[in-house]
């Protein structure tokens, strides 16, 4: 972390202090663009300001005075984009045990929570409460992102705090993840309701409103592309609920399949934050290029190589080690190195100047495909894999599509060149050739590890839907560090608590405890994580 370590630990325990309370995170988050009240009147600034910091904190980079690039390496790069099998970096930090054995490190873990709350969902409050029924576009991707910021918080933790935030009468209780989950959904309602009636009413003036500040929908910049982005969110969390509450999950599908504005469909239908004007960097560039910090998983290498992946080097560089000189090699999760040999293994391909996908119109034909496999659409699942397939393919400009979806390859074994203890068979045994004979198990396997190469390189999705469905199958780790929390087998399931809400908040970390319904550690299930996909 070039020397972060001290540094990040220094400036965590300050914010501990600041915010011990999730209740108190919205008293202390205040405006930083220097516009006075009567300023911020004038040409939507008073909408359009929270609605810039929203964006930037959903992929964390937001400036809140201590560096734009390190909170996110702790938020989400050493922990969710290494336990989805996409990343991993090539330090031995804490003497090579840490959240990579499962020695799952607290100064890193409650960061996304504490930055969350305590700089990005209190502009979400305030941009609810200005907007109103007086703006409703304001209102309506307001809405839309307060989904697509706190599902990523609850699919990490569990429980959280969200329809009582900012509430004074009850203070900031909390929700279980079922209860904040069909708050997405209304909340979804209400945002796709409120374009769709300023779009009929004819007065939408996207471009002097949300426009100016719209900084996800790329070249699709309108409220009709974001109602598309509402729809596929509402499929992606129908579908994450199908074996738990698989009535609700049919009928959210449903809605998300069957809305007159459609769904992301096309390649370049990508949700992604922007670093076109400059305001945002991609955080993970600067600890790619600036660090030398993020380098390709052994999962990546293995799936990548042994279905000779065309994506790959639209992916990841070829490694500079004279032992692999010009191959793609990863490194295991697990191992517990103490060296840094790893250093001139593969690196991911992103700059600061790469914009931060969020989702791809290829994920959307994935989760069509499942959609179709459950019954919940009269779609050809292997039309809308095939799609999904193409659509990806599409969006990183790579050749091959039709041999590929003929291919019988499956996964290569994992060969470490410094250490062969930490050699491993293959697991990931399905080919990307469809089979219409195959059981609905191994076909929902061939969707979903298309969907994660689909996915890459955003973790937090990557991540839920592997932890919901168990594909693709990952390694596991080589040395276990959890002290029996975690099993080996079963793999992490999710983060704990940020540990200041224990000393700071005892009551309410008991109801998040109680919500949870098991120990507060990385081995247990949330609710939607049932462990079985029919």
């Amino acid at each position: 972390m070039k020397n972060k370590i001290k540094y990040i630990t220094t400036i965590l325990g300050s914010l501990m202090i600041l915010s011990s309370c999730t209740g108190k995170f919205e008293e202390y988050n205040t405006d930083p663009a220097g516009f006075s009240d009567s300023l911020q009147t004038i040409d939507y600034n008073n909408l359009r300001i929270p609605l810039k910091i929203i964006q930037q904190g959903i992929y964390f980079n937001y400036d809140w005075g201590s560096g734009k690039n390190w909170p996110y390496q702790i938020m989400q790069n050493l922990g969710v984009d290494m336990f989805s099998g996409y990343m991993h970096d090539f330090n031995p930090f804490n003497g090579g045990t840490n959240n990579s054995d499962y020695n799952l490190q607290d100064g890193w873990n409650g960061s996304f929570w504490e930055n969350t709350y305590a700089y990005i969902f209190p502009q979400v409050l305030r941009s609810e409460e200005r907007s109103g029924e007086s703006y409703p576009g304001f209102l309506g991707v307001t809405k839309i992102l307060k989904v697509e910021l706190m599902h990523r918080v609850t699919d990490i933790y569990g429980p959280l705090v969200y329809t009582h935030f900012g509430d004074s009468k009850v203070g900031s209780l909390p929700d279980t993840q079922k209860e904040a989950y069909y708050a997405f959904f209304t909340d979804l309602d209400t945002g796709v309701k409120s374009l769709t009636d300023y779009i009929a009413s004819g007065n939408a003036a996207y471009d002097k409103e949300v426009g100016k500040e719209d900084i996800l929908t790329g070249s699709h910049n309108n409220y009709e592309q974001w109602i598309k982005f509402a729809n596929s969110l509402r499929l992606r969390l129908a579908v994450r609920i199908a074996m738990v509450d698989p009535a609700k999950a049919k009928i959210e599908a449903q809605k998300a399949l069957t809305n007159s504005f459609g769904l992301l469909q096309a390649s370049d239908d990508v949700i992604a934050v922007s670093t076109s004007t400059g305001v945002y960097t991609n955080p993970t560039g600067e600890i790619n290029r600036g660090w030398s910090e993020v380098y390709m998983n052994a999962n990546m290498e293995s799936i990548l190589n042994g279905y000779q992946d065309p994506r790959m080097p639209q992916y990841y560089e070829p490694a500079t080690d004279p032992k692999c000189l010009g191959q793609y090699k990863g490194i295991r999760q697990g191992t517990a190195f103490a060296h840094k040999n790893y250093i001139n293994h593969s690196k991911i391909y992103i700059s600061k100047t790469t914009n931060a996908i969020l989702m791809t119109a290829a994920e959307v034909w994935f989760l069509r495909a499942e959609a179709a496999l459950r019954g919940w659409s009269s779609e050809s699942v292997a039309v809308d894999y095939a799609k999904g397939v193409e659509t990806s393919f599409a969006q990183w400009n790579v050749t091959g599509l039709t041999d590929y979806l003929k291919s019988d390859k499956v996964g290569r074994d994992y060969v470490d060149v410094f250490d062969v203890t930490n050699n491993i068979p293959a697991v990931c045994k399905v080919s990307p050739k469809w089979d219409d004979n195959a059981s609905n198990e191994v076909k929902l396997e061939k969707i979903i590890t298309q969907k994660w190469l689909a996915v890459f390189p955003e973790g937090c999705e990557a991540w839920a839907e592997q932890r919901r469905t168990g594909y693709p199958k990952l390694f596991p780790v080589k040395v276990n560090n959890s002290k029996g929390t975690i099993d080996t087998k079963i793999m992490i399931r999710r983060l704990n608590f940020p540990v200041n809400i224990i000393s700071g908040s005892p009551d309410q970390y008991s109801a998040l405890c109680t919500d949870l319904g098991g120990a507060d550690n990385g081995g247990t299930r949330l609710w939607w994580d049932t462990g079985k996909n029919f």
